[in-house]
């Protein structure tokens, strides 16, 4: 394949507030404080809907986990007087969450996309030395913990969208499970 096939299927981190992954319709609903102490607890509340028989649980989970500790972190500055409102349906096919802060959105979305890109191209040429250059994004508002890898792996686990609204404050995301194939014995 091709650098240029390669670059060119590049999935990135959008704004379409008219998505089809913001339809809440028959979508179970979870409302926390912006309590980082608490987010995995909230996690657990969300994925105990998921079933048993996908096969990706602990990475469902793991994603989840991620989405509300941005929300929670990012969007609403760890402050316990804001909210973070989850929506989400799960079945042996699809996990489909919707995760809402009350922050300013984010704003670097563009910058993180044209970063992930340049990660990619990087990647794609083997050229490890210029890699080192792009293990983590950063922001002016970024901690020690802050890189940008869960979007990373958020644009990969969620096959089926990855979408924010236009206020970017909320996001929306889809995978689709493939079927189990019947047993042979």
């Amino acid at each position: 394949m091709s650098d240029k096939t390669y670059l060119s299927d590049i999935k990135e981190i959008r704004v379409d507030e008219n998505s089809s992954l913001f339809d809440k319709t028959g979508m179970l609903y979870k409302e926390f404080p912006a309590d980082y102490r608490q987010i995995r607890y909230f996690t657990l509340l969300i994925v105990q809907s998921a079933p048993l028989e996908i096969k990706e649980i602990n990475l469902l989970e793991q994603q989840i986990s991620e989405v509300i500790k941005n929300a929670v972190k990012h969007g609403n500055r760890c402050d316990i007087n804001k909210k973070v409102r989850v929506w989400y349906t799960f079945d042996s096919s699809h996990a489909h969450l919707i995760v809402q802060d009350e922050g300013e959105g984010f704003k670097d979305m563009e910058k993180w996309n044209a970063f992930n890109r340049k990660r990619l191209e990087i990647l794609s040429a083997q050229d490890f030395e210029s890699l080192q250059d792009y293990v983590s994004f950063r922001t002016p508002k970024s901690d020690d913990n802050d890189g940008g890898n869960a979007l990373f792996a958020a644009l990969e686990y969620w096959s089926d969208g990855f979408v924010f609204n236009n206020a970017r404050n909320t996001v929306a995301m889809l995978k689709t499970f493939p079927k189990k194939r019947p047993s042979l014995g």
